[in-house]
């Protein structure tokens, strides 16, 4: 509790800004500041203590109706919502142990964990862990996609909604959309649970689950995941998962009105040219599109 006392010291101006900013150099003191900004504001009124008294000795005590004086009670309501939202938000900031990484639509981002391991988040994904734990457990939540670069030490946990994965030291990626999970080895071993499926993936192997069922597929030979090299490779992957791709890739909505979105599909896509991209999906299905700004329509040719 000393990180407390000695916030509540700060607070009462017994600490100096400069004081506790060296104690706790981790830490955002942005919030706590603006909190302690307001409070000083609210000053309690200073009280001449001779001249009450002097009023208290000649005040006249004839018995009088008491007085009620109105209070605005909207007024006090606002100012005390408005302390209990910048302490509880002031509070959380400061003691939040959860380190969290988000990339947007068309953004990856390469990060480390406290252990060195290396991290790439693929487009619109978010990762988080509990830097507090860390050094206890290796354990992260994953929504998206992501490749892991794991040192070796203590069990290393990836936490998705649709399955875990566990390793000691290795390379894998791993990708959690909707109805679409997959792991894929590159390095080492990996273990991966999954409802009531589990299985140790060694490199060149993958598991894929879409739409709850368990698809078998082929070894692969490359040494990291394509969208690394601004890529995306498919396998076997059913056209709606490849849309989806493309949508994230792109910032794009697609339409496939009278489109068989569970076609599988085999190839891959630049994400660096967006025709070619939109090419290089349509042409081996026999379909076309039309581009209207950020809405793009997928059809038959004979529908055009």
């Amino acid at each position: 509790m000393k990180k407390e006392n000695d916030i509540l010291k700060w607070f009462d101006g017994e600490i100096s800004t400069e004081e506790i900013k060296k104690l706790y150099p981790n830490e955002d003191f942005s919030a706590l500041e603006k909190t302690g900004f307001y409070t000083k504001q609210l000053e309690v009124p200073k009280i001449d203590a001779e001249k009450a008294l002097a009023d208290f000795k000649t005040r006249n005590f004839k018995k009088e109706e008491p007085k009620v004086i109105p209070l605005n009670f909207k007024s006090f309501l606002k100012v005390a919502a408005v302390l209990v939202v910048l302490l509880t938000s002031s509070y959380f900031i400061f003691f939040n142990n959860e380190k969290s990484f988000a990339t947007a639509i068309a953004e990856t981002e390469t990060l480390y964990l406290p252990d060195n391991s290396e991290v790439i988040l693929n487009a619109q994904s978010t990762l988080a862990f509990n830097k507090k734990e860390w050094k206890k457990s290796r354990i992260l939540n994953l929504d998206g996609e992501a490749f892991f670069k794991v040192t070796k030490g203590e069990k290393f946990t990836v936490l998705t909604d649709a399955g875990s994965i566990q390793v000691l030291g290795t390379q894998f990626n791993i990708k959690e959309r909707d109805n679409y999970f997959e792991v894929k080895c590159f390095e080492g071993s990996v273990s991966v649970t999954q409802n009531t499926n589990k299985i140790i993936l060694t490199p060149g192997k993958t598991f894929r689950i879409v739409n709850g069922e368990v698809i078998s597929l082929k070894d692969f030979n490359s040494e990291t995941p394509s969208w690394l090299a601004q890529e995306s490779s498919f396998e076997n992957v059913p056209l709606w998962q490849v849309i989806d791709e493309l949508e994230i890739q792109y910032n794009i909505n697609i339409s496939t009105e009278n489109i068989d979105t569970s076609a599988l599909f085999s190839g891959s896509f630049t994400h660096n040219d967006k025709n070619l991209a939109l090419q290089s999906v349509t042409i081996p299905l026999k379909l076309s599109y039309k581009i209207n700004c950020e809405k793009v329509d997928f059809y038959n040719y004979e529908s055009n």
